[in-house]
């Protein structure tokens, strides 16, 4: 084969497989963060309601806090908690403390996220929801219909914490979901399946989770009717569904909505100290690489690359970047890795 066409073929490959062409090597998700206003109380939701274990919780200041954040004066409280194989982080800032999520948020609203948390039986997880007087996102479960081949026969509900952010409880039927949701267990509460997020346009964001970041694309669905209306409490929502992967820890689900298209964007000067803030950890071979890779044009909150210690951050470096839609996403990276280099 001549040079010329050796060429032109190498060119098509990486055009039909851009992930393969400069993008960061994104290890898998690792947690899921969210902003909350007292941290004692989230604690205290997560574990008694949830059944969530606590790991470790650690206080955090200074201006390599300040910088990895993008807030000045930045005082943290962070804690880690489990659920099964998945984790969370919630934060409170002791300073400078942000503002609340706006009473009016729809499931619709561009800064909608969340973590679904699989269940082994709905009835049995609803009830001990209402016995702990959580508030409803959803006016109650919702199984989806069979005529969806993708999602039918699944249960889920919608509910909010404390702050308001909103939460899902998923219950799959045989044959839909990881296997290990069906292994026997007697726990209510499992494990996170997936962090979801409202994107305005699923094509755009695919060039940036699939192509720039590498993760793979692992199901699609369009869900309508009255009971994906009920579930996300939207009239007329009529969605598509993206699920991605890394190679380890819970999916990132986009979710477009095809109708109503009144969403409104994610506010333009929200800040991590906002409850509105949702981060999602990815971990990646070489931080300083991935901001390489992922370009100057990327909307960074990190001015660059910020070394911690590890010891008390949980991670050697990282990178807080938006991605086109406003989602925040932590790149980090472990002294281990950079052992490894």
């Amino acid at each position: 084969m001549s040079s010329r066409w050796s060429a032109m073929l190498l060119a098509l490959v990486l055009l039909a497989v851009p992930a393969l062409a400069g993008a960061p090597r994104v290890e898998g998700v690792l947690a899921t963060g969210m902003t909350v206003a007292d941290l004692d109380r989230s604690i205290a939701f997560y574990t008694d309601v949830l059944h969530f274990e606590r790991i470790d919780e650690r206080e955090l200041a200074g201006p390599e806090v300040e910088r990895l954040e993008g807030v000045f004066g930045a005082h943290v409280r962070v804690a880690r908690l489990r659920l099964g194989e998945e984790r969370i982080e919630l934060t409170q800032y002791l300073a400078p403390e942000g503002r609340p999520l706006p009473v009016d948020s729809r499931s619709n609203d561009r800064w909608f996220q969340h973590i679904a948390i699989v269940v082994r039986d709905m009835d049995r997880a609803y009830a001990e929801l209402r016995a702990h007087g959580v508030r409803h996102a959803s006016p109650g479960p919702q199984r989806l219909p069979d005529w969806n081949p993708a999602a039918g026969g699944i249960e889920a509900f919608y509910f909010k914490d404390p702050d308001g952010h909103v939460l899902e409880i998923l219950a799959f039927p045989e044959g839909k979901g990881d296997p290990r949701w069906h292994d026997v267990d007697e726990r209510t509460f499992l494990g996170i399946d997936h962090t979801a997020i409202v994107v305005k346009d699923t094509e755009r964001s695919l060039r940036f989770y699939r192509d720039r970041l590498g993760l793979r694309v692992v199901g699609e669905s369009e869900n309508w009717g009255p009971e994906q209306e009920r579930l996300n409490n939207v009239f007329g929502a009529h969605l598509r569904i993206t699920g991605l992967r890394g190679a380890s820890g819970p999916g990132i689900e986009l979710l477009e909505y095809l109708a109503p298209r009144d969403g409104r964007p994610y506010p333009a000067d929200a800040r991590a100290n906002d409850l509105v803030h949702w981060q999602t950890d990815l971990a990646v071979s070489d931080v300083d690489e991935a901001a390489e890779l992922l370009g100057r044009t990327l909307r960074r909150v990190s001015p660059g690359p910020v070394e911690l210690d590890e010891s008390s951050a949980g991670f050697a470096e990282g990178l807080l970047v938006r991605d086109p839609d406003g989602h925040a996403l932590r790149l980090v990276e472990h002294s281990m890795g950079r052992a490894a280099r």
